[in-house]
């Protein structure tokens, strides 16, 4: 298949790794495809760094001359290379390749949809979403329940792709978890709690930091770490560093700074945690997470409660409710056993190869469909 990801998306945040992971399955499985995305982004530095085909096009501008180069530019490639889908991964160019599929180009469009904002419910939108749209998809179940019940959108048109993971990069690895512990200082008896994600409010390192005072203060569980795995984005280090002066546990934290191995850093840790206020459409960390097999627990926010049982989630910004289940976390082996257990069920249906036969599977439904 001939295939166009447009991910005008300019940070390399969730949205962008879904749609930029998903390009590389397909390119690897033997299918042409391009991303479109915009220029001097980090969406583009990593497209081209995972050896994608890459154009460029200004598309969320909306400074009239640009925007008329954008769309030519647009209309040029469509030309060209004739795709057979195009997977449109935000709304700002959503109505452009709209106009062009109902212009009747030949390609099928796909709208996915892994934003935490609910789309708004008026005419507008239920019209391209119904009618211009050859299928949506959703990376939540929350966001599913939205498209049906209040957008109206036939069940056959909507998929639910939590998107997936290279289990073969992401995996426990002995040997990376005893470097990594010998390098912050973590010894065998101690009991690292670590956090995966850049430094920034919604990720709830502030919350987690003074959840982390809390079960210290309990003399059984003076043996406690804590490992930020991240670095500074809209949060400064100087910021974290207040916090964790603040409650006194700058002494039994460490910092990453970028992870060169990913996978022996999470390996590196005993509990994880997401601690997210809100977001987590697609939570790419939860999936590294699991699929290295660590105990994970959550705030029940965006697609977490699809992917962990009711007994790992807690409220967001509820810091004594974060507290409490981590002391049962750490207190509790049968808890951590059957939390690995939950996530290696889980993880068995969100591989890399599991996203790939899913997309597929959606494409090539598209494609037999009536113009």
């Amino acid at each position: 298949m001939r295939i166009f990801q447009v991910i005008n998306v300019r940070w390399f945040n969730a949205t962008s790794w879904y749609a930029l992971y998903l390009s590389k399955l397909l390119q690897d499985a033997g299918h042409d495809v391009l991303v479109i995305t915009v220029p001097d982004t980090e969406t583009e530095e990593k497209a081209l760094e995972m050896g994608l085909n890459v154009e460029t096009i200004d598309l969320n501008s909306t400074h009239p001359i640009k925007f008329v180069k954008a769309c030519a530019r647009v209309l040029s490639l469509v030309r060209k290379h004739k795709p057979d889908i195009v997977n449109c991964h935000r709304g700002e160019a959503f109505f452009w390749w709209g106009f062009l599929r109902k212009a009747g180009l030949g390609f099928k469009l796909v709208r996915t949809r892994g934003d935490q904002r609910l789309p708004r419910n008026d005419i507008l939108n239920r019209y391209l979403h119904s009618n211009i749209a050859d299928a949506v998809v959703v990376t939540n179940k929350r966001m599913a329940e939205h498209f049906l019940k209040k957008m109206e959108l036939a069940e056959n048109s909507l998929w639910l792709i939590h998107g997936g993971v290279d289990t073969d990069k992401f995996k426990f690895n002995q040997q990376g978890r005893s470097e990594i512990r010998k390098k912050y200082g973590f010894t065998e008896d101690q009991i690292v709690v670590g956090l995966l994600g850049r430094f920034d409010r919604v990720k709830g390192q502030h919350e987690l930091i003074k959840a982390i005072a809390k079960v210290r203060q309990n003399s059984e569980n003076d043996n406690i770490k804590l490992f930020l795995m991240g670095f500074p984005t809209a949060t400064s280090r100087h910021e974290i560093d207040s916090w964790l002066n603040e409650n006194n546990i700058a002494d039994i934290t460490e910092i990453s700074g970028k992870c060169e191995n990913i996978s022996a850093c999470i390996s590196a840790i005993d509990i994880g945690v997401i601690a997210s206020l809100w977001s987590e459409t697609i939570a790419r960390a939860a999936l590294e997470i699991m699929a290295c097999q660590r105990p994970l627990i959550s705030t029940s926010v965006g697609v977490m409660p699809d992917l962990l049982p009711e007994e790992a989630l807690v409220e967001p910004q509820d810091v004594s409710a974060m507290a409490l289940k981590l002391e049962e976390v750490i207190s509790s082996p049968e808890m951590k056993k059957g939390l690995l257990e939950t996530h290696a069920k889980t993880m068995s249906q969100l591989s890399g190869s599991d996203f790939l036969k899913r997309t597929l599977t959606l494409y090539q439904g598209t494609l037999t469909k009536n113009s």
